[in-house]
């Protein structure tokens, strides 16, 4: 699924228009982003939980090269889907 096709869902359950309804769809995902990049838990009851954790620095490798690569700590995001989603 992608962007659109949560407008046209958005619009066809609401009867708004599609502008409307992507203006909304952008809304919410621009608070989401937001929330997140402050650090903050995102609880969407029935659907699941977003956190933001940090992540270790560590060693990757290149794939074609094999080569070791250093990776710098940083933040990562986790979902957990709620009960009814995990069904």
């Amino acid at each position: 699924m992608i962007k659109l096709d949560i407008v046209n869902r958005v619009a066809g359950a609401t009867g708004i228009a599609k502008s409307k309804a992507e203006v909304a769809v952008d809304a919410l995902f621009d608070g989401l982003k937001q929330a997140l990049e402050r650090g903050e838990r995102i609880e969407l009851r029935g659907f699941g939980v977003f956190v933001v954790k940090p992540r270790k620095r560590g060693i990757g490798r290149n794939p074609r090269t094999g080569e070791a690569a250093d990776i710098p700590p940083g933040k990562t995001i986790r979902f957990k889907p709620g009960k009814e989603l995990a069904h």
